[in-house]
């Protein structure tokens, strides 16, 4: 039997899907996915929930639209049949965004690309990269992040006119930088529509600079540069190593600075321990306001679990979120992550949302040996295992002995607990944020090059985590 012309199509997509995403997300999100229709260049397909909808708007519009791009033409639309009501099979029709309209992809391409904005086109036609979705109202506030959200919102009023300039924020892969980086864009962009706003990430800065020097347009790039009121470079810590890059925005920043516009900075570590960067580049770092994103508290964790779980439109036992938030210490992202694997399982396998299942899911998602470590903790494993006395750490000695045993503890603090670098320094010695950071990165380095003292942290390690 000849199969039917949107059946056959809808696996031509899904061989070319299944080849650039990993298998579990394939099974997930694309194997449920039933084709209805083909007409009028309109693919119909019906999905199980008005979640999985718009998961799938949100999270694969641009990998739909290539593959339709690819497999049927340009002008290809989607319309999605969303499974309301199961025990019914009530369905209702809704339309992909126009976002998921097929185009040639070289299109879409050459738009993230610099040719394409070194042009320096007018405020309304500037297209910022700002995503809405990440504003102050939707970012929740805790202690780790208070300070870093003030000075956000300190800087979106009054941009350039603070003495947060550059704002300089880092901290470890998901608490949150993108979101308040975008957040403080969006607040200028409403309360001051006539200045020039743009959010990159340093690697598409890097291939936007790569693409000038190849089509030897560098000075358009530099130029069309010049030319933004807020500057906005997420993941600076990429630049590390690529000396030209750097040396190309050594001279975008000072042009920038000395005339009164604001840039916005985010990076997973603090400028001290940026690795492979300019001093020159370092310094300027450090001239406006450094801040910390700390790992969300427990506390935090679950504000943020309900927040998300209410915007969706969820509902989740109270058990369930108590368990997640005392489980998924990493980061925001986690947490995220967890809700919609839960909310998968869920609606593929039609089970109720209980402990049980989030028991399961997290298994297979985090790590949960780590939430018990203390400072406290560590301090007693690292003195032992060096036989010092405890009390030795907390005092003044300048001993090479005693130093050492302090930073490796300070450095497995601040790997291993959410304690600010302030309170660890208190906790270690009475000593200040600064000195924690330094002793951070003095083992760090030391594991790098010295096996026999990588291998002690790595068994002090395996201790602590032997402890919980």
């Amino acid at each position: 039997m000849i199969k039917s012309d949107h059946v056959r199509l809808w696996n031509s997509c899904l061989q070319v899907i299944r080849d650039v995403v990993p298998e579990t997300t394939y099974n997930t999100w694309f194997v449920p996915i039933v084709p209805l229709k083909y007409e009028n260049k309109t693919l119909t397909l019906q999905v199980p929930s008005q979640f999985f909808y718009e998961f799938i708007e949100e999270k694969f519009v641009d990998l739909l639209r290539n593959t339709l791009y690819k497999v049927i033409g340009e002008g290809t639309k989607l319309m999605y049949n969303v499974m309301v009501d199961n025990s019914s099979k009530t369905t209702v029709n809704l339309e992909a965004t126009n976002r998921s309209i097929a185009i040639n992809k070289n299109t879409v391409q050459d738009a993230r690309k610099a040719p394409s904005i070194l042009r320096a086109p007018a405020v309304q036609d500037l297209d910022s990269q700002i995503n809405p979705d990440y504003n102050f109202e939707n970012f929740i506030e805790g202690n780790s992040n208070k300070l870093s959200r003030s000075v956000a919102e300190a800087v979106a009023k009054n941009p350039a006119k603070t003495a947060f300039n550059p704002l300089f924020m880092h901290g470890v892969s998901g608490v949150g930088k993108t979101h308040l980086s975008n957040a403080i864009g969006t607040r200028i962009k409403e309360l001051y529509p006539h200045l020039r706003v743009i959010y990159v990430s340093a690697h598409l800065f890097q291939v936007q600079y790569t693409d000038s020097v190849r089509n030897n347009t560098t000075n358009d790039f530099i130029n069309f540069y010049q030319t933004i009121d807020i500057l906005i470079i997420d993941d600076i810590q990429e630049f590390a190593g690529v000396t030209k890059t750097q040396n190309t925005f050594f001279h975008i920043f000072n042009h920038l600075h000395q005339n009164g516009k604001q840039l916005i900075l985010t990076s997973d570590r603090p400028p001290v321990l940026l690795q492979g960067m300019e001093e020159r580049l370092l310094t300027r770092f450090k001239w406006g306001m450094v801040a910390e994103l700390e790992k969300p508290s427990v506390e935090l964790r679950k504000d943020i679990l309900k927040n998300k779980i209410h915007r969706d439109g969820l509902q989740f036992p109270a058990e369930v979120i108590d368990f997640i938030a005392e489980n998924v210490t990493e980061s925001v992202r986690d947490l995220e992550g967890v809700i919609i694997s839960i909310m998968a399982h869920s609606t593929i396998y039609n089970k109720d949302i209980d402990l049980e299942l989030a028991q399961r899911i997290i298994r297979k998602i985090v790590r949960c040996d780590t939430k018990a470590i203390t400072v406290d903790g560590i301090i007693d494993t690292v003195c032992k295992h060096f036989g010092i006395d405890t009390s030795v750490i907390h005092t003044k000695s300048r001993k090479r002995e005693v130093v050492q045993v302090r930073q490796i503890a300070m450095y497995l603090a601040k790997k291993h607990t959410d304690s600010s670098s302030s309170k660890i320094g208190q906790l270690i010695g009475g000593k200040d944020h600064a000195t924690v950071l330094h002793a951070f990165k003095i083992v760090k380095e030391q594991c790098e090059v010295d096996k026999n003292f990588r291998a002690d942290v790595e068994s002090l390690e395996t201790q602590l985590r032997k402890r919980v």
